[in-house]
């Protein structure tokens, strides 16, 4: 369950995701869901950011292979 603050492990778990895995469950996750909401959903926007900037076809490749 989903709280205001994260843990290191909840910040260590989305630091180990592929910009594509944050990419897909941002893009196929339910309107309202708590992993992107508060501190949780700046810190995985943040993330996939980051992550979009350094990893090799990031853009339209990730969204073909993801369906959209």
């Amino acid at each position: 369950c989903w709280r205001d603050e994260m843990t290191d492990q909840e910040k260590a778990k989305i630091d180990a995701m592929s910009y594509e895995a944050l990419l897909r469950a941002w893009r196929f996750a339910p309107v309202g869901d708590p992993r992107f909401q508060g501190e949780h959903g700046q810190y995985w926007s943040r993330r996939m950011a980051e992550k979009r900037n350094v990893e090799e076809d990031h853009g339209v490749g990730a969204s073909k292979r993801l369906g959209w």
